[in-house]
């Protein structure tokens, strides 16, 4: 994977969204889950890991400032940075060199921090999903089987009553072997369930492996790069979002919902709002412009996190003038195809989308 090997031998990246003056480590970290079962070599089903099946793989991504402050990258956050050019490079050669960056607790954080936050919703993601999977697999097999060892004990029987009613006791072989065969038959069907059955109490087991550190990129915000040249839209649009974020989270209480503002992790979206009816979680990318724009952008990882995720995902659009928000406009399934191969953004119509949104429900 592209990607995977440039981070492996330490990229430097510009994320051009950022106006802000500080530069972040971000760490690439692969953590699995695994489950009780015997390991199926050879299958593109699971992988070994000592003794022990791998049933999900996951990489997370973990960002570090100077101060330490330590946040969750998201689950592609290096889709919407861009490579620093050579020139850019010369320009960073102090940040880049700088002694924070070389310190040997950074990896141990990122790491600390994965065990404490990210860990655990992976092993939570996978367990609810393999609870239900393994409860109708049980259920089916059981069924299955008990209905099998029903008939053959039944078969045994009839044919056992058949023996009895010969003349003069006299039973013909075939008679007592098909009886035999068939309880055995039923026999084995049972010794089958049985074995299924702690097969699948051995992949209800789940536990999660610590997380390794398999590359890093230092992250550079555009405002470090342009100083005092940075553009006063890229400003502007921050206290936009700022002001529609907060219209999105009324908008949601106002639903009865339970909003909390995700922004900063990185996840593809802004809010994260359990709708207590459908007992789901909506996840809604809020973009604020001023009333009047053409366009609004939107990253490679959002409409990424938007197509693998149709049913949950929302484009919130919020128009602000004089500092107020207008009423938020909600578009659901927004994103039809992934961008083109190396693509960090894209704009869209403001005008069009408005025309396919909705009130908010």
């Amino acid at each position: 994977d592209k990607h995977r090997q440039t981070l492996r031998s330490g990229a430097v990246l510009v994320d051009p969204t950022d106006p802000s003056q500080t530069p972040r480590a971000l760490f690439f970290l692969e953590q699995n889950i695994r489950d009780a079962g015997s390991a199926q070599i050879g299958t593109e089903r699971s992988r070994t890991n000592g003794d022990k099946r791998v049933v999900s793989r996951e990489v997370h991504f973990v960002e570090i400032d100077e101060q330490g402050n330590v946040r969750a990258g998201g689950h592609a956050p290096y889709l919407d940075y861009e490579p620093a050019t050579s020139e850019q490079l010369t320009a960073l050669a102090p940040v880049l060199n700088a002694n924070w960056l070389n310190g040997d607790d950074l990896e141990a954080n990122a790491i600390a921090y994965a065990i404490e936050n990210l860990v655990p919703r992976h092993l939570a993601r996978v367990r609810e999903r393999r609870e239900e999977l393994i409860d109708k697999m049980l259920a089916a097999v059981h069924e299955r089987l008990t209905k099998e060892i029903n008939y053959w004990d039944k078969r045994a029987a009839e044919l056992r009553q058949q023996e009895k009613h010969r003349n003069a006791g006299f039973q013909p072989a075939t008679t007592r072997l098909n009886a035999d065969r068939a309880q055995q038959r039923a026999d084995e069907l049972a010794a089958r369930l049985e074995h299924r059955t702690e097969e699948l109490a051995l992949e209800r087991q789940i536990s999660a492996t610590p997380p390794v550190v398999i590359g890093g990129a230092i992250v550079v915000p555009i405002g470090l790069l342009l100083g005092e040249r940075i553009p006063p839209e890229l400003l502007d649009t921050r206290i936009t979002e700022a002001i529609a974020m907060q219209a999105v989270m009324q908008t949601e209480a106002d639903l009865d919902n339970h909003p909390r503002d995700v922004s900063k992790d990185n996840l593809g979206y802004d809010v994260e709002s359990l709708d207590p009816r459908a007992g789901r979680l909506r996840f809604i990318e809020v973009k604020g412009r001023r009333a009047g724009a053409d366009a609004v952008t939107i990253t490679r990882n959002e409409i990424l996190t938007g197509i693998n995720s149709p049913d949950q995902y929302i484009l919130a659009l919020v128009e602000v003038q004089d500092e107020h928000a207008r009423p938020p406009r909600y578009i659901r399934k927004p994103f039809e195809k992934e961008p083109d191969f190396g693509v960090t953004s894209v704009n869209y119509n403001l005008n069009e989308l408005l025309a396919r949104s909705k009130a908010p429900s």
